[in-house]
């Protein structure tokens, strides 16, 4: 099947099953497609279970899909910036320190307790995984997904701060997990060449400060084009040029794309659109990356779903995933309570922020994306379907009671 063919397909469906879900199920947008799909996969493995032949093609399809090039590449640069357009610049810099903490520190953190604890997990069931093994996947589980909780912490009615430190840190820690993630699968990688403390850091200061100030040359080069010119059209083209240019030349230069594309999509959108930009052209860019923003999540939402159709199936995989909740749940907790614990004499805190920022640190597709990157020789499989459990519990059980519980806790 042509690359047409098959986008043309899951735009079909991700359109049908977003109809689905707004005229009957009415849950949130991206958690309603990923059910639905979920639940077709679903139907789908129980008919392959009756006629292997019937679905054989479908499950080859999503097999063939490369899901790590589509997610790490296509689309999140595109739903990192359109992230970033929409974030309130003045309580993103009133909430900078609390939101570069729980970015940098509270990922390390959580890696590293991940880390700890599923290797402890393995050696209690006789599992021979290895510590770094065990931090890789600390690094994939870690970054933290807005996408499917911001719009139902908004209708609990959430302190405006709260949602900044939310919304701010999810965009920024996207960036911060990949390059902790490239990190330590180069060290675990088979290979000639020994990695040490001072090479890691020199990866670590390449990518993610590369990614900072590319970013901002981006996004100020963005500014003075459109400070130049009063054209929607036009300018909601340059807009798409940045990303996909600055995409394309930030992994020529070996920076970070997504950190790029956040700090660039925070200057279009607070400095380019506040100064720069027309009534109408702002209108015309606001709708276009909203648009945007809605259907790849609607795309990426319909693929995580459907992926369920290429796990393995293995009993202790499973076993591995379900035992890894509240091990993720637990790093989360203690990621979001120590910098707090610091950062409560620099700045205030709302009511019951711990509960919510942990409940709420929802895991979604980047975390599928990065486990897929890992090839089989390297616990890919068990990567895969630990993860993907993980996931499915953030979304479906986090992500429907999260507004509950901050309605309750705010």
């Amino acid at each position: 099947m042509t690359l047409y063919n098959a986008f043309a397909i899951l735009t079909v469906l991700a359109a049908l099953f977003a109809y689905l879900n707004h005229r009957f199920i009415r849950l949130p947008g991206t958690i309603g497609i990923m059910l639905i799909s979920l639940l077709l996969s679903l139907a789908l493995l129980v008919a392959g279970w009756i006629d292997p032949a019937l679905v054989g093609g479908i499950t080859k399809l999503i097999k063939s899909i490369d899901l790590y090039t589509i997610v790490m590449k296509i689309m999140l640069p595109f739903l990192l910036f359109a992230g970033a357009i929409h974030v309130h610049g003045r309580r993103f810099l009133s909430q900078r320190w609390s939101i570069l903490t729980y970015a940098t520190i509270g990922t390390v953190l959580s890696t590293f307790v991940v880390g700890v604890l599923l290797f402890g997990l393995c050696r209690l069931l006789g599992f021979p995984l290895g510590f770094l093994y065990c931090l890789l996947f600390g690094a994939l589980i870690s970054p933290t997904d807005p996408i499917a909780v911001l719009s139902i912490l908004r209708q609990a009615h959430i302190p405006s701060t709260l949602e900044a430190k939310i919304s701010g840190e999810s965009l920024l820690n996207d960036g911060v997990a990949v390059v902790l993630f490239i990190a330590i699968y180069e060290i675990v990688s088979p290979g000639p060449i020994q990695f040490d403390a001072w090479h890691i850091t020199g990866l670590f200061l390449q990518e993610a400060g590369g990614g900072l100030l590319f970013g901002g040359l981006l996004g100020y080069f963005g500014f003075y084009l459109l400070k130049s010119i009063d054209h929607y059209q036009v300018e909601v083209m340059l807009t798409l040029a940045l990303v996909m240019g600055g995409n394309l030349l930030a992994d020529q230069l070996h920076i970070s794309a997504p950190i790029a594309m956040v700090v660039a999509g925070l200057i279009t959108g607070n400095i380019s659109r506040a100064e720069v930009m027309s009534d109408t052209t702002r209108d015309y860019v606001d709708k276009f990356w909203e648009m945007t923003d809605e259907f790849l999540n609607a795309i990426l939402f319909l693929l995580v779903g459907l992926e369920l159709l290429a796990l393995p199936y293995n009993r202790m995989y499973i076993v591995l995933g379900f035992l890894c909740i509240p091990i993720v749940l637990l790093a989360r907790y203690l990621s979001v309570l120590l910098p707090i614990g610091f950062l409560k004499y620099l700045t205030t805190f709302e009511k019951n922020a711990i509960p919510i920022l942990t409940w709420g640190g929802l895991r979604g597709g980047i975390s599928v994306a990065l486990a897929l990157s890992i090839p089989i020789e390297m616990e890919g499989e068990l990567f895969l379907v630990v993860t993907y459990i993980v996931v499915l519990f953030s979304i479906l059980v986090q992500g429907l009671t999260i507004g509950k519980i901050a309605r309750r806790l705010a």
